[in-house]
């Protein structure tokens, strides 16, 4: 019997296996949904949906740069163990490979990665390795030099903070400074004007109730909170920060002796802002026996 496309989407919602295994197994099974569950299972291909709601806040990050464009991905699995993997590290270099051309994460997940997509290359990784996976990030920057820096790379390009670096003309020794920089100091912004107006309201706020507990008059507290903020700003802003190689200097002033702009930058953690799930039976295990 034909198999429609509705079919196949349908069994690789409920399995998580690729497309070309769902239709394998509508084909094997003359379309019988549940026969053809069945079936993914004894091969091992509907691992992927027993595992999708796992936490996975492990994983890689990793960079690529060519032609004036950096771009960085993070592709996350649920232990540290499968971002040492070799298998693993082969196609998150993959997907950043591929990513230098796609658009955004979704014509990423809808790109061609050795004959599959690499939406059902990951998936097809769930299934052999055995993990919950997902790619969930990609930032990209360009200029006419483009620098990037893995910090802790576990393997060329990759690892667990990936940075990428926009200057306005070429310095790559300055860039490599400031990619590690920002790797160190974690700016949430390029300047000032690129800050979450939220974020500065919510300190703003912040510093004056920690003023008004002072006491001092209301005029006093108005020009604490301007030297605060311009502080905050600072601390906060890649420009405004003092650069680390030279704690004399701002990151500004430091591109200005260097002879470039700062036109962007990208940083990558993996697992920032994931909620992870602290489970350490052993840490339990040897209370409970001391007690």
């Amino acid at each position: 019997m034909a198999i429609t496309a509705v079919q196949v989407k349908e069994l690789r919602d409920t399995t998580g296996a690729g497309m070309m295994d769902a239709k394998k197994a509508l084909t094997e099974t003359d379309g019988d949904m549940e026969a053809a569950i069945d079936w993914l299972r004894t091969k091992g291909l509907a691992k992927a949906a027993k595992k999708s709601g796992r936490t996975a806040a492990e994983g890689l990050v990793a960079v690529a740069v060519a032609d004036g464009k950096g771009v960085a991905i993070e592709v996350n699995s649920e232990t540290d163990f499968v971002a040492k993997n070799a298998e693993f590290q082969s196609m998150v270099s993959g997907i950043a490979g591929v990513a230098l051309n796609a658009a955004d994460i979704d014509a990423l997940k809808a790109a061609d990665l050795g004959g599959k997509t690499v939406g059902d290359t990951i998936t097809d990784k769930i299934a052999t390795i055995g993990e919950n996976m997902g790619l969930r990030r990609m930032a990209s920057v360009e200029g006419a030099c483009v620098v990037s820096y893995v910090h802790n790379a576990v393997a060329d390009s990759m690892g667990k903070i990936g940075v990428l670096v926009a200057l306005s003309a070429d310095n790559e020794a300055f860039g490599k400074q400031v990619a590690m920089h920002i790797a160190a100091a974690n700016p949430a912004a390029l300047g000032e004007a690129d800050l979450d107006p939220a974020i500065v309201e919510k300190e703003r706020g912040i510093q004056i109730d920690i003023a008004r507990e002072s006491g001092k008059p209301e005029q006093v507290i108005e020009k604490m909170i301007v030297g605060r903020m311009k502080k905050f700003i600072a601390e906060s802003t890649l420009l405004g920060q003092a650069f680390v190689v030279n704690p004399d200097l701002t990151v500004a002033d430091a591109a200005k002796e260097a002879g470039v702009e700062i036109i962007g930058f990208v940083r990558l953690e993996v697992g920032e802002g994931i909620e992870k799930k602290e489970e350490d039976f052993a840490a339990e295990v040897a209370k409970a026996a001391q007690g």
